[in-house]
This record gives C-alpha cells, structure tokens and sequence, in this order.
C-alpha cells in the first residue's frame, strides 16, 4: 500500500497522483514534483490516502517548498513577464500573424514555453532565434486553441461570475446548438456565447435534467384535452411545470400538467352523433350510343369498272372477263346490258386537281386497257 497525494500545477488545471513517500504534507500544501517538462511547484488537491498501484510506479515527490522556493518562484514570474513583453514586441515588428497568450518557465529555468494563437500555421524560426539569444535558454512554441487562451487569461463571463474554465473546469466537455434548444433559449450567439467566442460551457451542466424532465411533458404541437377545453401544445415551461394551450377559438390558456386528461380528438372530425350519416347520391350512368356502320369501301378496280360505260349501247356486249384480284370483292353482275350506277366518289390525280381521262397511262406504267377494247 502507498500513500498517494493528488497535485494540480495551475489553477484549475489537471490533477497527477504522486506517490508521498515519507513525506507528511496535508491539503493545500506546496510541493515540488518532477514532471515531463522538468521541476515543478504544485497544490496539494487531496489529502494523502492508502491505495494499491497497479497499473505501474508513481512519481515521489521531491520536498515541500520550502521559503527559498517561493522566493525562487515570484522571481520566475518576473522573469515571464519580461519574457512577454520582450517577444510582443518582436511579433509587432515582424507583423506575424500570430497572439501570444502566455509565457511559463519551469522552475529551474531550463526552459520557457511560449503559448499563442493564430488562425493557420506560422513560420516563427526568426522569433525563436531572437529569443533563445536574449533569454539564454531552451524556447518552445506551442500553438493552442480559443479554449484555452479563455482558461489562461480568465475574466469574468456573462453571468457575472469569474469563467468557469479559468476557476474550476478542468476538462472541456462538447457543447452543441441542440442543448439550448432543449432549454428553450434564445438562439442569439451574443447570448449563447462565452468570452471565447464558442457556445457556453454551462450549457451543458443541465441539459441531462431538462431532457429527464421533457419525457413527462406533451410536445409542441399536440392536442390534449383537459376538464374545461381541447386545445394544442403552444409552449412547455419546464421549470414552472406549467403548459400553454391553444383553443380551437385562437384563445390562449395556462394549464398545469396534472390537468391533462389525455389526447384530444382532432379538431376536423365531428362527433359521431351530432350529425347522422347521410346516404350518398346515386351515380349517374351514361349510356352509350351504337357506333353507325361503315360503308364498305370499294377497291379502286371496281369503282373504275363501275363507272365505265359500254362500247355499244344497242348491242349486247361480251361479258367482261372476272379479275382475280376484283372477283372476290365485287358481287356477280346478273344482267350485262343494265348500266352500273355512277360512283358519287371523284377519283382525281395526285398532282392535280384534274380529272384522269379514261384509259390513260398511270405515272411511270403502260395504259390500262378498257373492258370495251378487250370484248
């Protein structure tokens, strides 16, 4: 078993356990504690307590500070705010799209670090160059976030109270419009905003409760029924657990949760009894008028041989031979002499509007005999 202690470098910053050792501190305490970028001063957070390491050695710590370490200490700050202003005035000169935010030496002054921001990648080679020839000593550029300069510089938010980030906050958690539009918040970014230009930390301390409190709560837009009235969802206030109505006469009440009786009939369908049933009219059916036959129409052989007079008008005249192709579709002729009717159908060229002279020579072929040269 070990006695292991809890210790934060910055304020509000991460928290390392360290193995105590025989070293007897109590909470609040200064130590001095090896780290990754070399000696350091810390706070203890918590007080010693027995745990058994498993996943490796802790760190002991070194002493408790003693008065040559504070002392050592303030001097290390004046010797960052040196730092500070000596390289704001180098990035003035060389107008380096570039902010410096904080500067920090370790506690045995091998090396300073040098926090900014800026929007993309800076070629700061020069300013590291005039740096380590004035300081001295090991210089490190790192670039961070807005998040981050807000935890650094501090200040007071829009809530009146010092940043959270910059007093307890150690982590930060994501934050997402969809939170304020559970709290029913305005969406205005000056409002949702914090000192750092992204959405408010604070946004998210209740959001659990809000969405845990929603699930007994209608949502906006559906129709309940109380004692008195039917109405829809206009607003739910959470807080206040009351629930704003809105009546089918656009008139606007205030009711409390518990009066909810249950859904409310949608406000287009009538009651079943106000009005009976109607029997639907009968449809009309339309009748449907026979269609008039066709004529039969005659091929152009036939009609041709229709209208063709006889050769001798006194004389009986030879039968004219059948024709295969008209045979079938004229009817048999039981007197010869009898003339055949004239066709009310006018045969005219294709060209012109002329009529085409009997016996004459279709376009491109030989004349088409006549029944009286063939007899």
């Amino acid at each position: 078993m070990s006695l292991i202690v809890t210790i934060q470098l910055t304020k509000a910053g991460k928290m390392f356990d360290f193995d105590a050792g025989a070293i007897d501190v109590v909470q609040g305490d200064q130590v001095v504690v090896e780290t990754e970028r070399g000696l350091g001063v810390g706070q203890v957070i918590r007080p010693p307590r027995e745990r058994r390491v498993t996943d490796g050695t802790l760190v002991t710590i070194k002493r408790k500070a003693s008065d040559d370490d504070l002392a050592a200490l303030e001097r290390i700050h004046q010797k960052e705010t040196e730092a500070f202003r000596f390289c704001v005035n180098r990035i003035i000169e060389r107008s380096m799209p570039m902010k410096l935010v904080q500067v920090e030496y370790q506690f045995d002054s091998s090396k300073a670090v040098f926090f900014f921001t800026a929007d993309g990648r800076v070629d700061f080679r020069d300013l590291v160059k005039d740096l380590a020839h004035t300081f001295h000593t090991r210089i490190e550029m790192r670039q961070i976030g807005v998040r981050d300069e807000a935890k650094m510089v501090g200040g007071i938010g829009i809530c009146g109270r010092e940043l959270c980030c910059s007093s307890f906050l150690r982590d930060f958690q994501p934050v997402s419009v969809k939170m304020a539009k559970e709290q029913n918040l305005a969406l205005n970014p000056n409002k949702i905003s914090g000192q750092c230009g992204r959405l408010l930390c604070c946004l998210d301390y209740e959001y659990d409760t809000y969405c845990c409190l929603r699930k007994n709560f209608p949502k906006s837009g559906k129709r309940v029924r109380t004692v008195a009235a039917v109405g829809v969802v206009d607003k739910v206030n959470i807080l206040t657990g009351t629930i704003t109505l809105k009546l089918d006469d656009n008139k606007i009440i205030v009711i409390k949760r518990d009066e909810i009786l249950g859904d409310g009939a949608p406000a287009t369908t009538p009651p079943a009894s106000a009005t009976p049933a109607s029997p639907a009219p009968p449809q009309r059916v339309r009748e449907r008028r026979p269609e008039p036959r066709r004529k039969q129409e005659k091929t152009s052989l036939q009609s041709f041989s229709q209208n063709q007079p006889p050769a001798n008008a006194g004389a009986q005249s030879a039968p004219v031979p059948p024709i295969a192709s008209a045979a079938s579709a004229s009817p048999p002729q039981t007197d010869a002499t009898a003339p055949a009717a004239p066709s009310r159908k006018k045969h005219r060229s294709r060209k012109h509007s002329h009529r085409k002279p009997a016996g004459a020579a279709p376009e491109g072929g030989t004349p088409t005999p006549s029944p009286a040269s063939g007899a």
